[in-house]
This record gives C-alpha cells, structure tokens and sequence, in this order.
C-alpha cells in the first residue's frame, strides 16, 4: 500500500510529481495516521508525525515520489455579511471565542460549518447569514504546525489506522463556551464556490 509521509502546505513551494488527489470533508481533514481512498478508488496509508489540520490544496507526499492533493468537498456551510470591517471583526472575535473554526473569504465575509445555535448567535449580533453547499477551509491556529494539537493541549497519540477507538485522528473542533476571550479561528482563508445560496430567514426564489 502506498504511504504518505509527509505533509506539504498549500503555501509552500513543491514541484513534485501529482499521484492522485483525495476529497475530504472538514471533520475528516484533522488526522495523523489512517487508511484512505485516493479520488481515483486507490487505497494509500496517511502516516504522518503528528496530527495536522489538511487545507484545500495541501500535499501529501509519498514514500516512493510524488504527492496526492487534499481537496475540501462541498459541504453544508454558513456564510456571513455583516455592515463593514469593524462589525465583520467582531463577529469573528464571537465566533472565534466559541471554538467554532472559521474561515475569512477573499471579499470579507465569514464562513462557518452549519450549526443553528452559531447561526441564531450570528443573527442576534447583525450578521446576515447565507445557507450555502461549498468547500470549507479555515484559518489554522496560531500554533498550527508547532506540535499536532493545535495548541489546545490534547496530545492524543493514538491511531485510527490500528484502533478505531483511538482518538488521535478525531477533529478537535470544540464548540463548549469557556467564557474567555482567545480565538481559534482556524484555515488559509480562501473560497470557491457558491451553489445553492439563500438567505436564512429571507424569502427566495427557486
């Protein structure tokens, strides 16, 4: 089985050969060590160091050359305009502060997974919220890469690949309110596609 050992960020240089690419959800993109299904049907062994969050276009280099390319699979999400730059940094701050992974578009607004009880938190601080099917891909922590857990302090080190009651390649996105102020907005803060788009709570048209 072919084995990748390596993760390459999206931000960083690489010519290597493309083997093949892999489409994840966001829940399935924080691991360290299992088996998956490349986008072609082709099983390969993800064995990496440590637990990293995978970005939309990250690398994954093999043992024998080559990479495979992540990519975010569309998903149900929330996409959010607020009244200008001031009201858009407060509401990540919000958003942030509840755990809750976000992603900041290339025109400003904000994205979040679907979840009613952010949704209604968003719409009771002015935010207008579209219901959208797209690619999610947060911002990564500030101590993403440091040492594979985000700097929350888990640790786990266990493996899904040889137990599948294991936690290491569970994603560490908690959403309990500890009534603090740090933020963990995490992603590279890049978007791509808008389908099926609607205002939550607003008449449309079909």
């Amino acid at each position: 089985m072919r084995r990748a050992i390596e993760h390459i960020p999206v931000s960083q240089s690489d010519t290597s050969e493309v083997r093949g690419t892999v489409t994840l959800a966001f829940a399935d993109r924080h691991r360290r060590r299992i088996r998956l299904m490349d986008d072609a049907g082709d099983a390969f062994l993800l064995d990496l160091p440590h637990a990293v969050r995978l970005g939309d276009g990250d690398r994954l280099r093999l043992v024998d050359g080559g990479v495979i390319v992540v990519r975010a699979v569309a998903e149900d999400v929330l996409t959010i305009t607020c009244s200008g730059p001031i009201a858009t940094a407060k509401m990540a701050w919000h958003i942030g502060n509840r755990h809750t992974p976000l992603q900041v578009l290339k025109d400003g607004r904000l994205r979040i997974i679907d979840d009613h009880v952010m949704r209604d938190m968003v719409q009771g601080l002015g935010g207008v919220v579209f219901a959208e099917v797209a690619p999610f891909d947060p911002l990564n922590g500030a101590y993403h890469g440091l040492g594979g857990d985000g700097g929350h302090g888990h640790g786990h080190g266990n493996d899904h690949f040889e137990d599948p009651h294991d936690h290491d390649d569970h994603n560490h996105d908690h959403r309990h309110d500890h009534g603090h102020d740090h933020s963990h907005a995490h992603s590279h803060g890049d978007s791509h596609s808008h389908a099926h788009a609607h205002a939550i709570g607003e008449p449309h048209d079909h």
